[in-house]
């Protein structure tokens, strides 16, 4: 679907509905640094086989990659560009608000999107009503995290470089009296979840799915 426009730019995403047409709730869903790919649309049609209308976004605008080099020059041209992202997920927020009619929307990603989906919920702290984080890099800036107003859950694992970003956050949560859950997974490395990886923990994928389930279903339905 073409979900937004920025100035030049033609933001097209993968939409993907459940049956049931009573839908209130949506999910932006946003990739890994590789990309808006298949994995990605399989995870975008299992959120929607929970009842929520999920739109994956695309921060490459149609580009996309399979091997670390590439994927690290689309990620980073993508945080020198901190803006047009920005924008990209604004027009995606205001899709589901807007064509999909959803009362209540939430943010998810992976990787770079858990980065990404922190920032979404950073620019809009009184709109987004759901945050979820898989190992995604954090801010420690705790002037930006007080304004933030929704429930947040994140995940990550010990041999994660980023988990001492989630303790950091966590303990900031903490002290701004924040509604966020953290789970650290021992033994667990980055894109622990993605089972087409190579470094996929089916437990702490499994146990962190079913947290996800959970909190989406507390503050989304």
């Amino acid at each position: 679907v073409v979900y937004g426009h920025s100035g030049d730019q033609v933001h097209r995403g993968y939409l993907s509905r459940p049956v049931a047409t009573a839908v209130t709730s949506g999910l932006i869903v946003i990739h890994e640094w590789w990309g808006l790919n298949e994995d990605i649309h399989a995870m975008t049609e299992q959120l929607a086989a929970l009842g929520y209308t999920a739109l994956a976004v695309d921060l490459y605008d149609g580009k996309s990659a399979t091997e670390i080099r590439p994927a690290y020059e689309l990620s980073t041209n993508l945080s020198t560009n901190e803006e047009q992202g920005l924008a990209n997920l604004q027009q995606a927020y205001d899709y589901l608000e807007t064509e999909m009619q959803a009362t209540k929307i939430g943010v998810i990603g992976w990787c770079l999107g858990g980065k990404w989906s922190l920032k979404t919920a950073l620019m809009l702290p009184k709109e987004i009503d759901a945050t979820v984080i898989y190992y995604g890099s954090l801010t420690d800036d705790k002037e930006k995290l007080a304004t933030l107003d929704m429930p947040i859950i994140g995940f990550v694992g010990t041999r994660d470089r980023l988990h001492k970003e989630f303790i950091a956050f966590d303990a900031n949560m903490r002290e701004l009296d924040k509604n966020a859950s953290i789970h650290i997974y021992e033994g667990a490395r980055h894109a622990f979840a993605n089972a087409s990886g190579t470094v996929y923990e089916p437990v702490a994928a499994e146990d962190s799915w079913q947290k996800t389930v959970n909190f989406l279903k507390a503050y989304l339905d």
